[in-house]
């Protein structure tokens, strides 16, 4: 047999083992407790906000179901080694209706990300990273599309708001690794092709920042499950 061939043949059972071997974290995030009452947008001062919705819309920062399940909690792990650089594909956040979508997302450093505006009106762009350079830029109703993206990762999720606009708020995170997810209406989440080992997890809520919840799981070939619980704090 060729040589080359048989080298070839090596390299590519090597890379079928370690693709073999990576793990995915799966779990569910809830909240032990009432819910607090959800809070109404005031969006009267502009008309084009609040004519953009048949109804009265509330406020995203905390999103439970009746089993306690949340959404928009953002699972991740920390201190991973990764190589692999940035994803081609674009993340999206869409100011539609004076209202960000999504409400919580996460991208890796140098990864695009286009922002648009599908709303007749003026909006303000303001990040407020904590390593990155922040920007602060107009998106008048006639400017669709402009896009940016952030260098450093980030030690935790931080906010994109709009000055015009103050109920505007979006929560992203930074990553240097592409090993973190939202969690689904449902409360679900699902990080997939972890490379084995153990690894720090955190898990961020917006009403929690302060309070995150922090576990230790070992990855391998197949599923790791691990569960998060949020509680109200106790009253000093």
């Amino acid at each position: 047999m060729n040589i080359n061939k048989i080298i070839l043949s090596g390299l590519a059972l090597s890379f079928a083992v370690v693709t073999l071997e990576a793990g995915t974290l799966k779990g569910h995030v809830k909240y032990a407790g009432k819910a607090p009452k959800s809070k109404k947008l005031r969006m009267d001062a502009d008309p084009v906000c609040g004519s953009s919705h048949s109804g009265p819309v509330f406020s995203e920062s905390f999103k439970m179901s009746a089993d306690g399940s949340m959404a928009e909690a953002i699972v991740y792990l920390t201190k991973v080694s990764y190589s692999g650089g940035a994803p081609k594909t674009p993340v999206v956040l869409d100011q539609k209706g004076c209202v960000y979508e999504p409400h919580v997302f996460g991208l890796v450093t140098g990864q695009e990300l286009l922002i648009k505006n599908s709303d007749a009106t003026l909006h303000n762009i303001h990040s407020r990273p904590k390593i990155n350079k922040e920007f602060n830029f107009a998106m008048p109703k006639v400017v669709k599309k402009k896009t940016t993206s952030f260098s450093l990762s980030e030690p935790e999720p931080f906010y994109i708001k709009c000055d015009v606009h103050p109920w505007m708020k979006t929560w992203v995170l930074v990553s240097d690794h592409p090993y973190f997810s939202v969690t689904d209406e449902n409360g679900n989440f699902s990080i997939d092709g972890i490379p084995p080992g153990t690894y720090d997890v955190v898990c961020w809520q917006e009403k929690f920042k302060k309070k995150t919840l922090t576990a230790t799981v070992k990855i391998g070939g197949g599923e790791t499950t691990k569960d998060f619980t949020f509680t109200r704090p106790k009253k000093k």
